[in-house]
């Protein structure tokens, strides 16, 4: 156990969590299509985000693989399994093949859009990866290249629901602009921790040409994006989810100040369950986007209706 403990650590099981973002896609087709929620549905979602996470696996794998000699100029990153020298190289790849085709099997039996979607998820990740691409190595297209894997799981989680159908494009473009914040407000936070040019050269190209300026201007324009494209989806969709906005609203401010802390979580988003106001913000959005995707409120509507005078008056 002690020698397969580095490989269950390139893995990354930890960050499963990020599959949550599948959910959203699974309410709004379930919504969309007026599904019912039967047990072989809730089968179908169990095994979907399961073939999900199989897949992150193996793009965590490959990464961990991949950036072992960039991690070791990183003042925490060296400590990883592979940077460290605890991981052979033939068993890693081995672990990659087995976790793709376990992933992509399963995915085969829930359909095949789901299945597509999920390589399509793959081969994002080797395009971030893998030279000569290597994404992650360009400024800016490093946080978009990342950041779409926000809207493929929404695709993911759509699609264990129905597939004849696609989603809109406006929370498609929500929700990876809103990944990219997420992505560049890490990136902010890595360039303030090391706070060394020479050592971010070293361990990445891409963050020895950003600027915090620069990343700022960056955010400020995701997070901008994900806000008009989400307000289209709402207001042309499902208008009662405009009660939702003050607490997104909230929700990129928070993630921002946790952002500019020393040694920021954002650095690790498998550590930001310990920032307790944003965990609580999070709970409120899922519930109350949850719970207003279902109801009608048609006097929220004609509240927002223009009034207009009679002649005269």
């Amino acid at each position: 156990m002690k020698k397969l403990h580095p490989y269950i650590d390139i893995a990354r099981p930890d960050h499963w969590f990020k599959n949550v973002f599948m959910i959203p896609g699974i309410l709004l087709a379930i919504l969309f299509s007026d599904t019912e929620f039967t047990l072989n549905l809730v089968i179908r979602i169990i095994t979907g985000i399961f073939a999900t996470c199989l897949i992150a696996s193996a793009n965590y794998t490959i990464n961990e693989l991949l950036d072992a000699p960039y991690d070791r100029e990183h003042p925490v990153k060296k400590f990883r399994p592979a940077a460290a020298g605890l991981i052979r190289p033939s068993l890693a790849y081995l672990q990659y093949f087995m976790l793709v085709a376990a992933g992509l099997g399963i995915s085969y039996f829930i359909n095949i859009e789901f299945c597509l979607t999920n390589l399509f998820l793959l081969v994002m990740g080797l395009a971030y990866n893998v030279p000569p691409v290597r994404t992650k190595d360009i400024p800016y297209l490093d946080v978009i290249s990342e950041s779409v894997n926000n809207s493929i799981r929404l695709l993911l989680g759509w699609y264990i629901v129905v597939n004849t159908i696609v989603p809109p494009l406006s929370i498609i473009i929500a929700y990876w602009m809103l990944g990219a914040f997420f992505m560049a407000m890490k990136r902010l936070g890595e360039i303030r921790f090391i706070n060394d040019h020479s050592v971010v050269k070293t361990y990445r190209k891409s963050l020895s040409y950003y600027t915090q300026e620069k990343l700022i201007t960056s955010i400020i324009f995701y997070s901008s994006l994900f806000s008009f494209t989400s307000a289209i989806f709402l207001i042309r969709y499902k208008f009662e989810l405009i009660l939702i906005i003050p607490f997104l609203s909230l929700l990129i401010s928070e993630y921002m100040r946790i952002g500019f802390l020393p040694d920021s979580p954002v650095q690790y988003p498998e550590k930001l369950y310990k920032q307790k106001r944003l965990v609580l913000i999070c709970f409120v959005c899922v519930v109350l986007f949850t719970v207003l995707l279902f109801v009608r409120l048609p006097w929220l509507t004609s509240l927002f209706d223009p009034v207009y005078s009679k002649p005269g008056l």
